[in-house]
């Protein structure tokens, strides 16, 4: 889930601040499960799939073979270009 929490709020050029906000949830929590060290609730993965505009299902599916783990954006920051 954490990899594709995060895969999900850098395509869409999010901070983890900006995501929490967006989903009405403490940022901290969205670090901690980035970081795969929190667990989700399924009312807070609802929250998550619904700010990104995905269905639950696409937070919890397996990575493909040979996916590179999805990088976090520069300094925690958007990009200069967004």
């Amino acid at each position: 889930m954490a990899w594709n929490l995060r895969r999900l709020r850098t395509e869409r050029g999010l901070t983890q601040v900006e995501l929490a906000a967006e989903a009405n949830v403490d940022h901290v929590y969205v670090g901690e499960l980035e970081r795969e060290v929190g667990n989700a609730t399924v009312d807070f993965l609802d929250r998550l799939a619904k700010s990104l505009k995905v269905p639950i299902a696409e937070l919890l599916r397996e990575p493909a073979t040979g996916e590179k783990r999805p990088r976090a954006l520069k300094s925690g920051r958007k990009p200069s270009s967004a």
